[in-house]
C-alpha cells in the first residue's frame, strides 16, 4: 500500500509539474503575441540604387519599420547597411558595369560642369541600374514565387525610377515611396504637390529664398527646362524599362500606376527651407538616419576622441567618393592643411594608398559617422556636402567647411554658408590659402558653432520624432487600404488640366465666338444702315428729277 501511495503521489506531482510548464509556455506564447502588432503588415522594401548614403536613408525606414514589429524584406543592390537589421535582405549582385559608373563620377568631380550637361548621362546611369536589377535572374525568380497578395505594401527608395512602381501592380498593394532630399519636380508630380516656381528655388538652382527678380527669372527658366525638357526625355527611357518589365499584356500603363502612390517621405524638413505648401501625403521626415541616443563608439575612437581635449575634426568626402576621384594636386591640399591643424583628424578613407602619414591624422576606411559627429569633442566637421552629411551636423550642432564636388552638394553647401553654419571652398579652385582661411575661420570665430547649434534646437523640436513619423504613416496608409482620400486630385489630371489650358481655352472660344457674333451683328446693322441711306439718297434724286 505504501509503495502505491508513493507511486500516485509522483504521478500527481509529475502531472502538477507537466501543467505548471504548460501554462508557463502558454503565457509566453500570450507575451509574445501581446508584443507584437496583431496588424503587422508584410512589406517589401525596394532599393535599386548603388549609391550607399542614399541606401542608408531608405534603410532607415524599412529598419524603423521592422523594429515597430512588420515583416520586412529589403531588396537591394547595395550590401546591406544594417548588418544587425531586424528586416530580411536579398541581395541582388551587379555586375561592375551596372553599378555607379565611377569614370563618370571622376569627370563629374573634376569637370562639374560637365554634370549640367551630362545629366542625362546621371539619370541613364541610375534607369540602367534598375533595368538591371528588375531583370536580374534573381528578381525574377522572387517575382515568379511571390505573386498578388504577397505583399501588403511596397516601399521604392525613389531615384527617379518610375519604372520600378510596376512592382506595387504586381503585388496589388499600395506604394510609399522615400526620397532622400527635398522634393523635386519628379516628386511633386507624383503626388500632385504644386511647383510654386515664383518664390521655391529649384534644388539645383543653388539659389536661396527670398528671391529677388533676376533670381526669380533664373527659377523659371530652371524649372521650365527641368519640367519640358529634361523629365520628359528621361520618360522615353523609364517607359521602356517599365514595358519590358512589366509588359503591357499583364500589367496597366505606367500612367495609371503611378497613381497608385500613397505616400512620399522626403528627407528634409520645412525648418531647413524652403517654406512651402505640401499636400497631405507628402510626409517629411528629415534626419530618418540619426539615432535618437548615439551607439558607443568603437573603444580606440573612444580613446582618441575622449583624449582630445582641444577638440578633434572629423573628415569625410562621402561614400561615393574614392582617392582615385581626386587629383594628387588636390589631394596633397587637403593632406598639407589637415596636418598642420594642433587637433586630431578623424579622416574617412577608403584607398589604399593614403595622401600621406602624420601625427594628428587617423586614417579609417570605415567610421560611424552619426556617432562621431555626436562627440561632444567634435569642434569641425570637413565635409562633401551630401545631403544627409548636412542634416546629421545640423542636428548635432557641428559647424561645417565643405568642399563639394557634384550633384546636389554645391546647392547644399551655398544653403550651410548662407545660413550661417559654416562655409564651402570650390573643389575646381582649391587651393591650401583658400581651404585653410576657411578651416580656421570657422575654427576660431564662435558665431558658426552658436548658429548651428541654435538651429540644432530648432530642427529637433517636432510633435514626432522621424521614426515615429515613419511608423504612424505607413500603419496608416495599411488601416485605410491605401488612403486613397488623401490624394490630391491633381493626380488623375494631366498637364493641360492643370494649367487650365483647357479652361482658359474654352472661355478664349466663348469669347472669340461672342466678339464674332457682335462684329457679325455690327456688320449686319451697318449694311442695313448703308441700304436706307442709299435708298433714301434714290428717292430725293427721283424727287428731284421731277
Amino acid at each position: 500500500r505504501l509503495s502505491v501511495s508513493k507511486l500516485r503521489l509522483e504521478s500527481t506531482g509529475m502531472n502538477v509539474s507537466k501543467l505548471n510548464a504548460l501554462y508557463t509556455l502558454s503565457a509566453l506564447l500570450l507575451i509574445a503575441l501581446a508584443a507584437r502588432p496583431t496588424n503587422a503588415a508584410r512589406i517589401l522594401a525596394f532599393f535599386p540604387t548603388p549609391c550607399k548614403s542614399n541606401t542608408l536613408i531608405h534603410a532607415a525606414i524599412a529598419e524603423t519599420l521592422a523594429q515597430s514589429g512588420h515583416d520586412v524584406t529589403v531588396v537591394g543592390v547595395s550590401k546591406n547597411v544594417y548588418p544587425k537589421a531586424h528586416y530580411k535582405f536579398l541581395h541582388i549582385e551587379l555586375n561592375e558595369d551596372a553599378q555607379l559608373d565611377r569614370s563618370a563620377v571622376t569627370r563629374w568631380v573634376n569637370k562639374p560642369k560637365l554634370l549640367k550637361l551630362n545629366i542625362f548621362s546621371m539619370l541613364g546611369s541610375y534607369t540602367n541600374t534598375g533595368n538591371r536589377t528588375l531583370s536580374h535572374p534573381v528578381m525574377r525568380e522572387f517575382l515568379r514565387t511571390h505573386g498578388e497578395g504577397a505583399y501588403d505594401l511596397v516601399l521604392l527608395g525613389y531615384a527617379f525610377n518610375d519604372y520600378a512602381m510596376g512592382l506595387g501592380a504586381h503585388f496589388r498593394c499600395p506604394i510609399v515611396t522615400s526620397f532622400m532630399i527635398q522634393p523635386t519636380f519628379a516628386i511633386h508630380r507624383l503626388v500632385g504637390n504644386p511647383a510654386e516656381e515664383a518664390y521655391v528655388p529649384l534644388l539645383l538652382s543653388n539659389l536661396k529664398a527670398p528671391l529677388n527678380f533676376s533670381e526669380r527669372v533664373l527659377n523659371y527658366l530652371a524649372n521650365i527646362l527641368e519640367q519640358w525638357i529634361i523629365m520628359p526625355l528621361h520618360e522615353r527611357d523609364v517607359l521602356a524599362v517599365y514595358n519590358y518589365n512589366f509588359p503591357p499584356d499583364r500589367y496597366p500603363p505606367l500612367e495609371e500606376v503611378r497613381k497608385n502612390v500613397s505616400l512620399v517621405f522626403t528627407n528634409h524638413h520645412f525648418s531647413q527651407g524652403p517654406i512651402r505648401p505640401n499636400v497631405p501625403n507628402l510626409i517629411e521626415i528629415g534626419g530618418i538616419q540619426i539615432k535618437e541616443k548615439p551607439d558607443p563608439l568603437p573603444a580606440d575612437i573612444a580613446k582618441i576622441l575622449d583624449e582630445a581635449k582641444e577638440g578633434a575634426i572629423y573628415f569625410s568626402l562621402g561614400t561615393n567618393i574614392h582617392g582615385s576621384h581626386l587629383t594628387d594636386e588636390k589631394l596633397k591640399i587637403m593632406f598639407n592643411v589637415v596636418s598642420k591643424l594642433p587637433y586630431k583628424v578623424l579622416w574617412k578613407w577608403n584607398d589604399s594608398e593614403r595622401p600621406g602619414q602624420a601625427d594628428n591624422i587617423i586614417y579609417r576606411e570605415w567610421l560611424p559617422q552619426d556617432d562621431i559627429l555626436a562627440h561632444p569633442n567634435i569642434k569641425l566637421f570637413l565635409t562633401h556636402g551630401g545631403m544627409g552629411s548636412v542634416v546629421e551636423s545640423q542636428y548635432h550642432g557641428v559647424p561645417m567647411v565643405g568642399i563639394p564636388l557634384f550633384g546636389d552638394q554645391p546647392s547644399n553647401m551655398a544653403n550651410v554658408e548662407r545660413s550661417g553654419y559654416g562655409l564651402s571652398v570650390d573643389y575646381i579652385t582649391l587651393t591650401e590659402e583658400s581651404l585653410s582661411t576657411a578651416v580656421q575661420e570657422v575654427l576660431n570665430n564662435p558665431k558658426y558653432r552658436k548658429t548651428v547649434q541654435d538651429f540644432s534646437r530648432l530642427y529637433r523640436d517636432r510633435p514626432m520624432t522621424p521614426r515615429e513619423t515613419v511608423v504612424y504613416w505607413v500603419n496608416y496608409v495599411l488601416r485605410h487600404n491605401g488612403a486613397k482620400h488623401m490624394q490630391s486630385p491633381a493626380v488623375h489630371m494631366n498637364r493641360w488640366q492643370l494649367m487650365s489650358l483647357d479652361v482658359i481655352g474654352f472661355l478664349l472660344a466663348i469669347v472669340v465666338a461672342v466678339v464674332a457674333v457682335l462684329v457679325k451683328i455690327c456688320r449686319l446693322l451697318c449694311c442695313r444702315g448703308k441700304k436706307e441711306k442709299l435708298a433714301d439718297v434714290k428717292v430725293k434724286k427721283s424727287k428731284k428729277n421731277k
